[in-house]
């Protein structure tokens, strides 16, 4: 286990969210420096994964990788070895380096199970790379919209880069149910933690304010505060939103501010506070990802709380 898992960000936003007390007693025993066996199986039944990463700008980039079950393994329990590479266009290719760190989170939407695990980049070559865990831990199901595998279908992609944020790319976040998050931290030896996460509601619960920023709720969870606690400790944030009718995908990185009361919370049914992403770059993947999935079952938890208050007021 590790002894002191929480960085100061993590610690601020449990202490603002009356969790500290909570977190710092079960801390040690949540976040492990290896993988469990479980968690090492389920790694490798997975057709994708999802990966955070930083470029050189230090702009956090959420990314999918994707292959038939068994692409991913973990010969033991401080080890996952990918046999990927990154799609062309997305910055993931960048970052693929030695000694670089990644966030990544197994989700298997089927079972609405889930697990992540951040580490750094100890070996690489042309089929793929290899990473070191520094943090495991497991994840509940809310609010992961459940969607059975249908297909693995050939890929041609398709890079489209922009500055601001699109009508089409719009149209996408307003009517998303599912977002994956990737977020950074710098550490105590001068380097960056890297983390990835998923949100997820109902369609439309992500919304676009007045300023054009993306807004999302911060519904009831595990009281971890991992991703607000880097948004305090580096205010960016990179999202990742696949549209899953036509294999899409849209990413996006940009500045964070996290909002915790006030009149935009209480108009949000079931937000216990928001953040918001000002989108400075991203580009659609046109056709990137492979699988196809049959209809989204909303969770339970996606059913119990709201959408954003006004979606249906702008075009």
């Amino acid at each position: 286990m590790i002894e002191a898992p929480w960085h100061a960000g993590e610690q601020e936003a449990q202490r603002r969210a009356g969790t500290a007390e909570h977190m710092a007693e079960i801390g040690s025993k949540v976040v492990r420096d290896f993988m469990p066996d479980q968690h090492r199986q389920f790694f490798e039944q997975l057709p994708f994964i999802v990966v955070g990463s930083l470029d050189r700008d230090q702009r956090p980039w959420a990314s999918i990788l994707a292959g038939m079950p068994g692409f991913v393994t973990s010969p033991h329990p401080k080890r996952l070895e990918i046999e990927a590479n990154a799609i062309p266009g997305d910055p993931l290719a960048d970052a693929l380096e030695v000694h670089q760190t990644l966030g990544i989170l197994g989700i298997e939407l089927p079972t609405r199970r889930r697990n992540r695990m951040n580490g750094h980049i100890v070996a690489r070559d042309e089929a793929g790379f290899a990473v070191h865990v520094r943090e495991s831990f497991g994840n509940c199901p809310q609010y992961i919209q459940r969607r059975d595998y249908t297909a693995f279908v050939p890929t041609s992609v398709h890079v489209e880069a922009f500055a601001g944020l699109p009508q089409e790319a719009s149209a996408l976040v307003r009517r998303a149910d599912t977002m994956f998050v990737a977020s950074a931290a710098a550490r105590e030896d001068n380097r960056f933690s890297v983390d990835v996460s998923h949100r997820g509601g109902q369609p439309g619960f992500l919304g676009i304010d007045r300023d054009g920023a993306i807004v999302v709720p911060d519904f009831r969870g595990n009281g971890f505060f991992q991703t607000i606690g880097n948004l305090l400790a580096l205010p960016r944030a990179g999202l990742l939103i696949p549209d899953f009718a036509t294999g899409d995908l849209l990413q996006v990185t940009g500045t964070a501010e996290v909002v915790w009361d006030g009149p935009e919370v209480d108009a949000f049914p079931g937000a216990q506070r928001l953040w918001k992403v000002k989108v400075q770059s991203g580009r659609w993947l046109r056709g990137a990802f492979p699988l196809r999935f049959g209809e989204a079952e909303l969770s339970p938890r996606s059913l119990a709380v709201g959408v954003y208050p006004d979606r249906h007021a702008r075009t």
